[in-house]
């Protein structure tokens, strides 16, 4: 099996570089990392949210939410000062958006909530929002769903805006602790995952299931796992390569010479 053969491949860049240029379509799993180089502090890291604020790991946290109307009110500043509302895609999110442009992408799995694919020009119809957008608000009791800067703008006057529909609490169309994740995206994602031919994940820990999961089904089907990521994941040991160069020079080289040997 692949998965067992490759415990003995070399993980460098170079090793990365070869299998890109071999595969045919690629599927992309980004997490938070690929983001930091547009200004948006991931979680988890250095300098991330929880990481500098442990306290503030309980705002995400769905029955907190729905409780506390204290909490909702510090959330929803939070979300109004979000740096997602003014940054910009960087050259590792244009880079992707460029295999896409060339045919390369099967599918973009993303753990972040900012839009930013989406933004650098990346086809919607392939972008699998696993934990959400923040781009949108949706009403936990009717379930509508409203743009956020609609309901941002009733912050002056409402510091906990309910829905106008129904008069329910609204939050961000993100997934929250204790939330179940959407099943018809993570069905998307894993096919996606299974129908590529090579598996290429950037700036996420591996940590989190059962998105981290994706990378199994890629090794059951002996498809190439590429790693991008500064830190190591518990799936380095079978990846065919591992990346450790910052992502926003890394994924462009790498995508860059991929495509230019498929051309």
């Amino acid at each position: 099996m692949y998965k067992d053969a490759c415990m003995a491949t070399t993980s460098n860049y170079s090793a990365a570089a070869a299998l890109l240029a071999e595969a045919g379509q690629i599927t992309v799993l980004t997490g938070a990392g690929i983001s930091t180089e547009s200004g948006i502090p991931d979680f988890r890291g250095p300098q991330g949210v929880w990481t500098t604020d442990p306290a503030a790991a309980a705002l995400f946290d769905l029955d907190t939410y729905l409780s506390d109307v204290d909490v909702r009110r510090r959330v929803w500043r939070m979300r109004r000062e979000h740096s997602a509302w003014t940054a910009e895609p960087n050259a590792a999110h244009r880079a992707i958006t460029e295999a896409d442009r060339e045919g390369r992408l099967r599918g973009l799995i993303t753990q972040n909530i900012d839009g930013l694919h989406q933004a650098a020009g990346t086809d919607p119809q392939r972008v699998m929002e696993v934990h959400g957008t923040i781009h949108y608000v949706v009403c936990m009791s009717c379930g509508t769903r409203t743009p956020t800067p609609e309901v941002l703008a009733r912050l002056d006057d409402e510091s906990d805006p309910h829905c106008l529909a129904c008069g329910g609490v609204q939050k961000a169309d993100t997934i929250s602790f204790g939330q179940r994740l959407d099943p018809e995206v993570l069905d998307a994602a894993a096919a996606a995952t299974a129908d590529c031919r090579a598996f290429v994940t950037i700036g996420t820990s591996l940590t989190v299931h059962p998105v981290a999961g994706l990378c199994d089904i890629a090794l059951e089907r002996d498809i190439p796992l590429i790693i991008v990521n500064a830190d190591p994941t518990p799936y380095d040991a079978a990846a065919a390569a591992t990346v450790r160069d910052p992502i926003g020079e890394a994924v462009p080289n790498l995508l860059r010479e991929a495509l230019a040997a498929r051309n």
